[in-house]
């Protein structure tokens, strides 16, 4: 579906990917000094505003070297969806193209990706007991007069549905009875990919083991920048609690445990850096099945060429 960029097929949009502690930032902002370009944050934690030091978010300096956006935009009291994220990000794009400049996105929420590449569903999941019940009515029934039912709720779908399609007639049933809705309307809701060309690259270092030591030194850079306080701060507040969204980012939970009393110092640091570096894990995971993707070495000297090379016009 989508082309990687040659010089036959520009990018209009550049994915920057990989596992946190990458070394994802310092590229964009290396690349950004080499074209002209604005960077949007693929980052469900960057977005929350009071949480600085844990996110690793941007400096002030490097925001404002280049047009930074989707960060800082909500109050850590508030969620986030990923079809929130998917509506900011294409009206974002659109306006960066119509700038004028290449948007690169940055960041490591692979699900915020996920829905830029494949689109979003707003179908529900498929629930068994439901369907079995379906199966049952059928049985008795039929299938032509499960079909008939189906016109009844669902006209537009019937009549793309044959009467001897069980498995389709199950699903349009299924779908309206969890949802109340038809599954044809349902359907016009659901987005598809964005119509863009993406070059996609993907940042880490080739070892695993040297990505786990830049992930447990970063953990311990937040500490001496005082990640306790921030969080502190949080807790202050008083309108938080431990299963927001927000305070389930990883490090902000374990630290939040630790000052709520529910393990010590010494816990809360090995399970900050354990839950980071399974974080990492989730992130190569999904990277290892992308498809397009251009991997590059974190500590490569050639890699803004490499990138040039595959987006030049």
């Amino acid at each position: 579906m989508y082309q990687v960029a040659t010089e036959h097929h520009p990018a209009q949009v550049i994915f920057i990917m990989g596992p946190t502690a990458s070394g994802k930032t310092a590229l964009a902002l290396a690349l950004a000094q080499q074209i002209e370009c604005e960077i949007i944050s693929v980052d469900s934690a960057l977005i929350y505003k009071e949480m600085d030091i844990g996110t690793a978010k941007p400096t002030t300096v490097e925001l404002e070297a280049v047009p930074h956006h989707l960060i800082d935009i909500l109050d850590p009291s508030m969620a986030y969806s990923v079809s929130q994220f998917r509506d900011d990000a294409v009206r974002l794009i659109s306006q960066i193209i119509a700038r004028g400049r290449l948007p690169v996105l940055v960041g490591g929420t692979m699900m915020y990706y996920n829905a830029l590449i494949k689109g979003l569903s707003t179908l529900p999941a498929s629930n068994s007991g439901i369907r079995a019940d379906i199966e049952a009515q059928a049985r008795q029934k039929g299938w032509t007069m499960m079909h008939s039912e189906l016109a009844q709720v669902d006209p537009i779908c019937a009549d793309r549905i044959h009467p001897n399609d069980p498995q389709r007639i199950t699903r349009a049933l299924e779908v309206y009875q969890i949802s109340g809705q038809p599954m044809s309307a349902l359907q016009a809701q659901s987005s598809g990919p964005i119509p863009y060309s993406v070059a996609q690259f993907a940042i880490a270092p080739q070892e695993r083991s040297i990505l786990h030591e830049r992930i447990e030194l970063r953990f311990r850079q937040m500490l001496a920048q005082n990640f306790e306080a921030e969080v502190q701060a949080l807790m202050d507040r008083g309108d938080l609690m431990e299963d927001l969204p927000s305070i389930r980012c990883v490090g902000y939970r374990q630290m939040w445990q630790y000052l709520s009393g529910q393990m010590s110092r010494a816990e809360m640091v090995e399970r900050g850096i354990i839950a980071t570096r399974q974080l990492a894990k989730r992130q190569i995971t999904w990277l290892r099945g992308w498809d397009d993707v251009h991997w590059l070495d974190t500590f490569a000297t050639d890699n803004i060429d490499m990138v040039l090379k595959l987006i030049k016009k």
